[in-house]
This record gives C-alpha cells, structure tokens and sequence, in this order.
C-alpha cells in the first residue's frame, strides 16, 4: 500500500513544485462570499489558507457577510432591501451589520488559530490583523433610490496593507468603511475586494462563491454539454459584459464577472471566480494546471514561442520521463544546449509543458521535427497540434517543401495529421547516417 502511495504523491507532489515556487511572494486577495462561512465551509478554507500562505504567499481576506446580515434582520423582523444589486442599509441593517461583521471577525480569528493536529493547521502559526484599511462614501441616491448608510470605498491604505503582509500577517478586511468623519458605511465584499486588490496590484484576486464560475454559454445553466469556460482573455470577459443584464443577484453571470473585468483593466493580471463547494477549490485553482473555476486574464498565459536558454532546465525536465520510459531517443544534454533555438516551447505561467525541435536539411529541402513532447498533465487538449503547427510554420519559412519524424509508438498520431509512412531510404543522406537500424524507427513525412 504504501508503495502505491509513493508512487502517487511523488509524481504529484513534483507536478505541485512549479506552483510552489512560482506563487513565493506574491500576493493574492481571496474574497469569501458570506454563504461559505453560512455552509460551513470555515475550518477548511481557512486551512488551505493556512497551507497557501506558509508556502510563501501574502494573503489579504476580505470576507462577506450577506446571509449573516439577512439573518440578523429577520430575527429582529426586519426586511432586507436591496437595489442595483446593492442593499438599502437603513439604521436598523446599519445595526446588523455591524454586529454580523464583529461575530464572523471572531469566528475567522478563531479558524486561524487553532493549530488542529492530523490537519493543514499543525504546527501553523497565522497572525491576522485587521483594521480601518477603508475609507468610504456614501453611495447616495441613484435612480430616486436612497441607499442610505450603503457605501463605495474612496480610499484604500496601501501602505499599511503592505507594511502588515511584510511583517507576514494575513490581513482581514470586513465589508466595511468610514468616513472622514467617524461616519459608518456598510460596503459590499466584491467591491472592496476589487479595490483593495488593485490598490495593492495583487497578483491574483479570487472570489470564493456561490457559483462553479462562468459558463462556455452563459445563456444556459452549466452542464456536462455546457462546461465551465476556465479561461477568458479580458476582451472577451469586456464583450460578454455588453450582452448581459446588470446584475441583481450573486448568482447572476456578471455579478462577479464585472468585478474581475474592473481589477483587470485595473492591473490584477489573474481574477478567478471559484466554487466554495468544492473542498479544496482554492489549492485546486492555485496548484493545479488547469484549475477548477474561471480565469479572467489580461495576457494569454499559455503563450507559444521559440525556446531560449533559459528554457533548458524546463525542457529536460519535460522530455526526461519520455526517455526513460523509451518514447523519446535519450539526447545529449549538450546537445539540447547547443541547439537550444531549435526548440518551440508552450509555456504556462512559467512551465513548460510542450516543445519540439526542428532541424533543417536545406540541401534536401526538409526538415526533422524531434522530440515533440506534451506533458501527460495536459495531453489531448491540442497542444500537440499547435506545437506541430508552429513547427510547419518555421519549416516554410526555412524554405522546406516537407517536414519528418522518427517514431516507434505514436505513428497514428501523425498520419491521422497528414504524414505518410516512406521507408529509412528516403532520408536525407546526412540523416540516414545516424539512423539506428536497431531501433527500427518509423520514418513519416508531411509535404507543406
């Protein structure tokens, strides 16, 4: 058994290590729906917070609190108003507020501190401070609506944000704001979030919601047919915005959508909208390749190009498992050095997870495309193809009238993609000198 489990955690735990390294130091606000902590999803967010943050990332929480609000007004019989998808924050939900915010600082102090044995918790020490990081205004009348004590935050203290994570605390920040003058205003989660995030220009936002994120067509309900888009360029998150009705609702599509729409074109690079139904979503998002939830992003992170030799290490890496398990023929690793401009890479947020080479024969007018690889954490989502496009690419550009490879396993990939099998002899004669019989490869070629 636990030869099993070695062999699983040690692949898996080495496929994290990017991650972890990646995230040092950077600074992510992740902003928790109120519903979660109503649905009892607390303990366990604020452990895998705890596990994010002692793997060298600054935290900022900013946490909701709309049911808990809701709740409060109802025991005291009271209506929740609300409008422009904002509550009417009159004195008595004023009141709520306040005491709804004070309880749930104390219940999200209190998961931080218990060092829970046989738990993420062990052994972590999480300081949390939190503080009059806002300054507000007030909302005001909109429409012929008075909101009342309902406001929009003016002014976030950066400095004093920063100066805390430095000292490596998580900062807390409730929905709340003051005035200049000592006046209170109760703010919504999503809109300090945002603020605070490109206050700070964080390097990721992420909203923890009621929702699994956006769909592929927002028009109908998420499904098996109807997956979850987990990445959209800025333009098209800015384009889908102008055919969506303002939102009222958390579970409305632009309900969140417009808020990393707004920390985007603000400088937050990554803005994620993410279930907190599922359990470990958070670390789901953060150290899994392709994530749980949706992206909204200012850059295509999956960006491909020429290698460069700051690539090396990141190509080894990917062909290695390849060679050893004998699908790629082993290569001189200072070969991989010197022919290192050979290469096209995918990369993702700074891993690679897919190169090939390219060798010219000019005098026979081809090409040999070598060691295309595609991580196994990725395959079958295309990257294959785009890697094989960008080589034909090259190719033609070289002035080559046809590209080949060498395999022993993955022939059908390639014919299924316009190679056609030739026998060793057609190679061009400085290759066919360096063909291994023994190995009894297949020779492919593609005429561009």
């Amino acid at each position: 058994m636990s030869t099993v489990f070695n062999f699983t955690f040690v692949p898996w735990f080495r496929s994290v290590a990017p991650y972890i390294h990646m995230h040092r130091g950077k600074t992510f606000v992740v902003a928790m729906a109120g519903e979660a902590i109503a649905a009892g999803k607390l303990q366990n967010i604020a452990q895998d917070l705890a596990l994010i943050q002692s793997m060298g990332v600054k935290v900022v929480l900013v946490h909701g609190f709309r049911p808990q609000v809701n709740e409060q007004l109802k025991a005291k019989g009271h209506e929740a108003k609300y409008s422009h998808g904002m509550r009417i924050t009159d004195a008595v939900a004023l009141d709520c507020a306040q005491e709804a915010a004070g309880q749930l600082r104390y219940e999200i102090e209190a998961a931080f501190s218990q060092g829970l044995p046989n738990t993420p918790m062990a052994g972590s020490t999480v300081r949390v401070i939190s503080g009059n990081f806002i300054t507000a205004r007030p909302v005001g009348v909109v429409d012929g609506v008075d909101f009342k004590h309902s406001g929009l935050v003016r002014k976030v203290d950066t400095a004093g944000i920063r100066r805390a994570l430095d000292f490596g605390a998580m900062v807390l920040i409730s929905p709340f704001g003051f005035s200049p003058t000592g006046e209170a205003f109760n703010l919504t989660m999503e809109e300090v979030a945002t603020s605070v995030a490109i206050g700070i220009q964080a390097d990721k936002l992420i909203f923890l919601t009621e929702i699994p994120g956006i769909a592929q067509d927002p028009a109908h309900p998420i499904s098996e047919d109807n997956p979850i888009d987990t990445e959209l360029p800025l333009a098209a998150a800015q384009k889908l915005l102008t055919t969506l009705a303002p939102p009222q609702n958390p579970t409305d599509t632009a309900f969140y959508l417009q808020h990393c729409v707004k920390a985007c074109v603000g400088g937050v690079e990554r803005n994620h909208i993410l279930p907190f139904s599922v359990d470990g979503s958070l670390l789901l998002e953060v150290y899994v390749h392709d994530g749980i939830g949706t992206m909204v992003v200012d850059e295509k992170l999956e960006s491909l190009r020429e290698a460069t030799v700051d690539d090396i290490g990141g190509i080894l890496q990917l062909i290695e498992p390849f060679e050893r398990d004998g699908t790629l023929v082993k290569r001189d690793r200072t070969e991989i050095e010197r022919d290192v401009d050979h290469y096209t890479v995918i990369e993702h947020d700074g891993v690679i997870f897919g190169c090939a080479a390219l060798y010219p024969y000019p005098e026979a007018r081809t090409g040999e495309m070598a060691a295309l690889t595609v991580s196994a954490n990725v395959q079958s989502q295309g990257d294959g193809e785009r890697i094989l496009k960008r080589i034909e690419q090259r190719a033609k550009v070289m002035g080559l009238d046809s590209i080949f490879v060498l395999t022993t396993r993955t022939m059908h990939w390639f014919i299924k993609r316009g190679f056609q099998m030739v026998d060793p002899d057609w190679l061009p004669e400085a290759r066919k000198r360096k063909y291994n019989w023994d190995r009894k490869s297949q020779v492919l070629v593609k005429k561009l």
